[in-house]
């Protein structure tokens, strides 16, 4: 008998053909978060208009999940942060015995750029993740399916509280964070390079002008927003088992953070060109 033909061998796709499904792919995504942008867009005019599916018992628990449970780690790490900054600039201030201007350093920068981003990055970790692995497992024992057989919008009443809690606590936490890092970079000035208190202070509050606080908590609330987003539909757009839980959730922190670092990039330039 005749041996069987062999089995065709299965050809690799050209490089070519998978740049085109990887673009491909890619522009979806982003059509999704922007449609997803849009519907939070109009449950937040909902919300205006009186007429939305979020209740104010949830959007209070949310804050207290965002907020006050969030204050240790972000003490932690900002106190880490200032001092990081304060020691590393005041070595190089030391060279020309300029140590009393460590306060412009860590205020200026802790205030307007690291506290903002440093804030932002843990709760993306800690809370984005959280409402990614929440809202997923929702989808997976088809909750949301029940909300909209109820008639009530999956946005409405899941999404749109966690992204107006974040947008309200992330300044919040971002200027709580600048403080404990300018007192840890004041620690460190006074106690290793030998600066007046009294000068660290005064030079701490000369520095510290209202435009560099506003810019911090817009920075702060524009970065809370993108964590919440972020967070809200990868959960949303998770299948329908643990493992689609699991990969939904590594995808918030992912993506919310490329989201930050692009935002804290367009918002720096924006600033510096407008004089601010």
């Amino acid at each position: 008998a005749a041996a069987p033909p062999p089995a065709p061998r299965s050809r690799r796709p050209h490089w070519v053909t998978e740049l085109g499904h990887q673009s491909h792919d890619a522009w979806e995504r982003a059509l999704a978060s922007l449609r997803f942008v849009g519907e939070l867009v109009l449950a937040f005019g909902r919300l205006l208009r009186g007429r939305s599916d979020m209740r104010g018992a949830d959007f209070a628990w949310q804050l207290d999940q965002c907020g006050p449970r969030s204050v240790p780690i972000v003490s932690l790490v900002c106190a880490l942060v200032g001092l990081i900054v304060a020691y590393m600039g005041a070595v190089q201030l030391a060279r020309f015995g300029a140590q009393v201007f460590i306060a412009d350093l860590v205020t200026i920068g802790v205030v307007r750029e690291i506290a903002p981003l440093i804030t932002a990055v843990i709760l993306s970790g800690r809370v984005g993740a959280a409402f990614a692995a929440q809202i997923g497992s929702m989808v997976a024992a088809e909750e949301v399916d029940a909300l909209r057989t109820l008639g009530i919008a999956p946005v409405d009443h899941l999404a749109l509280p966690r992204v107006l809690a974040l947008a309200v606590v992330t300044p919040l936490l971002a200027a709580y964070g600048a403080i404990v890092a300018m007192l840890m970079g004041g620690l460190v000035a006074v106690a290793i390079f030998g600066v007046e208190p009294l000068a660290y202070l005064n030079n701490s509050e000369r520095a510290l002008a209202v435009e560099h606080v506003a810019i911090g908590l817009v920075k702060a609330a524009c970065y809370g927003v993108l964590v919440g987003i972020a967070g809200c539909r990868q959960g949303l757009a998770a299948g329908r088992s643990a493992q689609a839980v699991g990969a939904a959730t590594t995808k918030s922190v992912v993506q919310s953070i490329v989201w930050i670092v692009i935002a804290a990039s367009g918002l720096t330039v924006l600033f510096q060109r407008l004089g601010w």
